[in-house]
């Protein structure tokens, strides 16, 4: 605790009880309200900090870093309109339920409502999308205040990390002159122990974790439902535990049932027995006659929805009873047909299902392992090789071209789609992730960014140029990032999803490119030397293994957007036709 002024006591005693907590990362914007948490947190051994101008950049940079690693991470910021930029990062953390402190200073309340300079509303200004608000309040550095604050940290990082479901949290400290580290005699006023110096080594009041050990009746009672179905399969939709992969693959074994697997989920790739996974299921069920064949009458999804729309139209439609993994208290069941939601660790279900199912392969998983098999020969045949540079083709190459290590992160919109329809599965042990609770485009370049930094792994971005240009500015955090960074920008000069959609044989063409084609022409080689970064465009997809290794940089492929859409529905046909005639 640094005792130089009552607000450096508050401020330090604050951040300790973080870093006792499990606090390793900070992500800082700079103001002066925020003095006292900032210099805190930069002189806390513990917590590694970094600088970042912009504060939506900022806030996206820590939400990566969280969602990578799994633990709480603190965003600060000035007071005003700076706080205001945190939103958007707060919403997909809501969302996501990825762990986020966002410390706001503020000004004292004598300054609020009169006119005083950079002081706007903060109460409350995240709505329900946080966990828990706190207005720390004004005190001094007494036996109270100290305390006070030191077990605010302590609540907030355990509402952050999940009780049950993880999220972010709001804290608005307001901080009254001197802002500076200015000596004051005789300014702390404390002579509690453990107010001053809280409990060396741990924190002052430590949170267990929810226990979310599955019953033995729930283990029994479902392990019997699953050996009852006459065609069951396991979706696998976003989550991050790697540790989930090798009981779900032996679940799958032992029940017979396949894993529509979504790559986010991380067990689409990876080095565990992915004899039951199919990765082809997008395509394959804009077959009717396929999907009707297939229809299941049990369903086990663990981890959140996929996004492919066959996939989860399938689902809504099958009768199937559906039982929802959720661990953590969510409601993440967009069907309304869900027949359970199971709050209990999903390694330990899929480990005491299998252990207590023994059935075996019914005939609609070799089905479907027979037509994933006959359909992604197709997909090859049409994708490999020196085929031009295509959406899908680049999807294709980057399946064989990511390696054991590395960190992917992609884009909502185009690229999430087409990395889950085209990713073919692999043993390579790679950590995909994404910004899918919102479904935003904007922060992608710096949640990629923050998430490399905080693993060490080399990152791939996948991103179109709407996506870049939402967040050019989050470019500047690479020069703290040691690891290689690699930016795919894939560039179709606008918004190509929406061709997909039936606005775009609705409308003129004039008035479908003014509103949703918005070619924009970013771009992306005068982008990168603006921040000093290398560039290099693709003349073909047998020149991304060298762009990949050359390290961090922007990775610049130019694609057609109506061709993209035929292109689509003419893999999705030779999928069909390939599992039709095996």
């Amino acid at each position: 605790m640094d005792p130089t002024n009552s607000n450096t006591a508050l401020a330090s005693a604050f951040v300790e009880e973080l870093a006792r907590c499990g606090l390793g990362h900070a992500v800082i914007s700079p103001g002066s309200r925020s003095t006292p948490l900032a210099l805190a947190l930069w002189r806390q051994p513990e917590i590694d900090v970094t600088v970042i101008v912009d504060e939506r950049s900022a806030a996206f940079f820590a939400l990566g870093a969280a969602q990578a690693s799994g633990t709480p991470v603190a965003i600060l910021c000035t007071s005003g309109t700076a706080a205001a930029n945190y939103f958007p990062a707060i919403v997909e953390a809501d969302e996501s339920a990825i762990p986020l402190i966002a410390l706001t200073a503020d000004r004292p309340p004598e300054l609020r409502g009169i006119g005083a300079g950079q002081a706007i509303d903060q109460l409350k200004m995240y709505g329900s999308s946080v966990r828990w608000f706190c207005e720390v309040g004004t005190h001094e550095a007494d036996d109270d205040g100290l305390l006070h604050y030191r077990s605010t940290a302590c609540r907030a990082f355990a509402a952050a990390r999940g009780e049950p479901r993880p999220g972010p949290v709001h804290l608005n400290l307001a901080w009254r002159e001197p802002l500076a580290p200015v000596p004051i005699a005789n300014a702390v006023s404390a002579t509690d122990a453990l107010a001053l110096n809280g409990r060396d080594g741990r924190p002052l009041t430590a949170i267990t974790p929810y226990d979310s050990e599955p019953s033995q009746f729930l283990l029994d009672e479902v392990a019997k439902h699953i050996d009852e179905a006459r065609a069951g399969v396991i979706v696998a939709g976003r989550q991050l535990d790697l540790e989930l992969r090798g009981p779900l693959a032996h679940l799958a074994e032992a029940a017979g049932f396949p894993i529509l697997a979504e790559p986010t989920s991380q067990i689409r790739c990876g080095p565990h027995d992915r004899s039951h996974v199919i990765s082809a299921y997008d395509l394959l069920l804009r077959d009717e006659q396929f999907a009707d064949r297939l229809r299941p009458d049990l369903v086990l999804r663990f981890g959140d929805m996929p996004t492919s729309k066959p996939l989860r139209s399938w689902l809504a439609s099958s009768g199937a009873d559906q039982i929802v993994i959720d661990p953590f208290g969510g409601w993440n069941e967009p069907t309304r047909r869900a027949a359970a939601l199971l709050r209990a660790d999903p390694t330990e279900l899929a480990a005491g299902w299998a252990a207590r199912v023994g059935r075996g392969d019914r005939e609609t998983a070799v089905t479907w392992i027979e037509a994933e098999s006959a359909a992604r020969e197709a997909i090859a045949a049409e994708l490999g090789g020196a085929s031009p540079i295509t959406e899908p083709a680049l999807h294709f190459a980057l399946g064989e071209a990511h390696r054991d290590g590395d960190l992917v992160y992609t884009a909502s919109s185009m690229p999430i789609r087409d990395q889950e329809a085209f990713l073919p599965a692999a043993q390579t042990d790679a950590l995909f992730l994404c910004n899918r609770g919102a479904n935003g485009i904007d922060g992608l370049i710096s949640s990629g960014i923050g998430a490399a930094r905080a693993t060490g792994r080399p990152a791939t971005i996948l991103t179109g140029d709407l996506g870049l240009l939402h967040d050019i500015g989050g470019l500047a955090a690479l020069r703290d990032v040691s690891t290689p960074v690699r930016i795919v920008v894939i560039d179709n000069d606008g918004g190509g999803i929406f061709h997909f959609l039936p606005q775009a044989g609705a409308l003129a063409e004039a008035e479908f490119e003014a509103l949703l084609g918005t070619p924009r022409s970013v771009n992306a080689e005068r982008a990168a030397a603006l921040f000093d970064l290398p560039h290099r465009r693709l003349a073909g997809l047998d020149e991304l293994p060298d762009a990949l290794a050359a390290g961090t940089g922007l990775i610049e492929v130019t694609v057609d957007r109506q061709a993209n859409v035929d292109l689509h529905r003419r893999l999705a046909s030779s999928a069909v036709e390939a599992a039709r005639r095996a």
